[in-house]
């Protein structure tokens, strides 16, 4: 049996700009960033946030469903091309776990902001099940499904917080 070379950060750079499954799901090049790719796609992630809020509602529920259902595709085919479980470049997965959080949230940077940052505590600190699911669950489902439920726990604390703040 022969041994899978797994890609690293440097040997993924040139690729990523020819192909376009790895520009995507390396988020535009945000997950090359040296420190914090999550972080970085995260934000760039963000600046789509003022037009899908342009959306009704449902339409970007919508959007959520159809980039959630590409991301499990998009995130396991790039894995298995680089032979990697989860490269930590691949940053779709935050690209949707952002939109979900501002699904429904008004317009307007403190929320932007707010929103952001409870996003990022809930991607890193991966509380239960978040954590459970990062550990337990593989491929392209298991790349995009800590960040969906890091998206919907961002999503549940800013929506009372709206409701908190009226």
């Amino acid at each position: 049996m022969s041994e899978i070379h797994q890609a690293t950060s440097d040997e993924v750079r040139p690729a990523i700009w020819r192909n376009p499954w790895q520009n995507l799901a390396f988020g535009f090049g945000s997950g090359l960033m040296p420190k914090a790719p999550g972080t970085w796609g995260s934000l760039v992630a963000l600046l789509f946030v003022p037009l899908w809020q342009l959306l009704p509602g449902w339409a970007y529920a919508v959007l959520l469903a159809a980039g959630l259902v590409f991301g499990v595709w998009l995130c396991g085919k790039v894995a298995r091309d680089l032979g990697v479980h989860d490269h930590e470049g691949i940053v779709w997965d935050e690209f949707v776990g952002i939109w979900i959080t501002f699904w429904l949230v008004p317009a307007g940077w403190h929320w932007l902001l707010a929103g952001f940052v409870l996003f990022r505590v809930m991607d890193i600190l991966k509380p239960w099940p978040i954590s459970w699911v990062d550990r337990h669950v593989d491929g392209g489902l298991g790349i995009m499904l800590d960040d969906i439920l890091a998206g919907v726990a961002a999503w549940a604390v800013l929506q009372g917080l709206i409701v908190a703040l009226g």
